[in-house]
């Protein structure tokens, strides 16, 4: 299954707004100010919004400074590094953003899938899926770390009831494909891999797992179509990788 995510940033400037007394007013709009223009640089300038929240957290920039540090970690790829950061966040965030907290929990997960870390990352989100069972993400999410740890059944299953709660998601038809194949299932992988190519043909996993699929059915010609599309739709990602290397063996093994 092909990583889905990247993590988003929390509405965290937001919520400084919320039930915060009169006299801390002030106080808290000039952090969620430097909270917004710190994000600014994370996906930019990661290494400068890193440097920058660290001298606000230093000089007093609490919950948004340390957020903003973690988030900038993890644009760099210091996925661990982040991801442990987002978790000694939690009690904090559970006294000033409670809401948020399942956020957080998420973010931390996918920073530990990211660094190899699947059972990490599936112990909190087990935590965030026991708190929002009808979350979707969290339930992709989570399927994304079963997968990992080699527990297709049960990645299928939190599929499964995400697809019953929103059933045009691509997304997940597609990861669920994967899931099916990988339990050997190739019936019920290519109507998923279809059916999220018939919501979405730019979707490059369900191109992919259909062209896996193709391939072991012994249709060359077209898994390679699918698979070169995939390069195209998609270049420079995991994707891309999965398909050259698939199209590697299609010659090899000609």
């Amino acid at each position: 299954m092909m990583p889905r995510f990247a993590l988003a940033c929390l509405g965290l400037a937001t919520a400084f707004f919320i039930q915060v007394p009169a006299p801390a007013q002030a106080q808290r709009a000039m952090q969620a100010l430097g909270y917004q223009d710190c994000l600014g640089l994370v996906r930019s300038r990661p290494e400068e919004a890193f440097a920058e929240a660290q001298t606000w957290q230093a000089t007093g920039g609490g919950l948004p400074a340390a957020h903003c540090a973690a988030l900038a970690l993890f644009e760099l790829k210091h996925y661990g590094d982040a991801a442990d950061r987002l978790e000694q966040l939690l009690p904090e965030a559970e006294r000033q953003v409670p809401h948020l907290v399942t956020d957080i929990v998420d973010q931390a997960a996918n920073a530990w899938l990211l660094a190899g870390l699947a059972d990490r990352a599936r112990k909190l989100l087990d935590i965030a899926v026991a708190a929002r069972p009808n979350a979707i993400e969290l339930r992709l999410d989570r399927a994304q770390a079963l997968a990992e740890l080699n527990e297709y059944a049960a990645a299928e299953a939190d599929l499964t009831h995400a697809l019953g709660l929103e059933p045009t998601r691509d997304d997940a038809m597609a990861l669920r494909a994967a899931a099916r194949r990988l339990q050997n299932n190739a019936a019920g992988a290519l109507e998923d891999a279809e059916t999220a190519l018939a919501l979405n043909a730019r979707n490059v996993e369900a191109l992919l797992e259909r062209a896996y699929l193709r391939v072991a059915a012994g249709d060359r010609r077209a898994a390679r179509a699918d698979l070169v599309q995939v390069r195209m739709l998609a270049p420079d990602t995991a994707a891309a990788e999965a398909a050259a290397k698939q199209i590697e063996a299609l010659d090899f093994n000609r």
